[in-house]
């Protein structure tokens, strides 16, 4: 349990730190955020066609002009470097670390995708619900999302790998 955590908390340490880099925040953090800007927008446009994304806002082109910035902690990339800093901890072979962070981070994005709808729909209603939903019920939801995603992972590993590191050992066949 103690090398979990040593681990976990080292590797949480080098991603945050590497994020922050202006060499990451350019090529990777920049560019992941504005292409959630489109994703969100092409599928608010499927009830709203006035809803246009430029870079990382999200926006209505027609009034009442409504619209969404996705900044830091709310492009899913924080909660994305919680979920591999914990798959990367946990004792496993790196194939089934490399799926579990694969598989994690579709699962994470799909449900920031969400939480990033549903938020420029409450806002156009409600901004006092906007920012309880925004500040406290997503942020919740997408580390339950995390947390989810990591025992599910975890179960799968137990089962999988367990079986083998638990097996009989083949009896060797009598000698005549």
């Amino acid at each position: 349990m103690t090398r979990f955590f040593l681990i976990f908390l080292s590797v949480l340490a080098v991603l945050f730190l590497a994020e922050l880099l202006n060499p990451v925040q350019a090529a990777v953090v920049v560019p992941w955020t504005s292409w959630l800007a489109a994703a969100s927008a092409a599928i608010v446009r499927l009830i709203d066609p006035t809803v246009i994304s430029q870079g990382v806002v999200l926006q209505q082109s027609a009034p009442p002009h409504f619209g969404v910035s996705i900044e830091a902690g709310c492009n899913g990339v924080e909660a994305t470097i919680v979920l591999v800093a914990a798959i990367l901890a946990f004792p496993s072979k790196w194939l089934v670390k490399l799926w579990g962070i694969g598989l994690g981070f579709i699962a994470v994005q799909s449900v920031n995708l969400i939480r990033i709808v549903s938020l420029f729909f409450i806002g156009q209603w409600s901004l006092k619900v906007f920012e309880f939903a925004h500040l406290y019920m997503w942020q919740a939801l997408i580390m339950l999302d995390v947390l989810v995603v990591w025992l599910l992972w975890m179960r799968y590993v137990a089962k999988h790998e367990g079986k083998r590191a638990t097996a009989p050992a083949p009896t060797p066949a009598p000698v005549a």
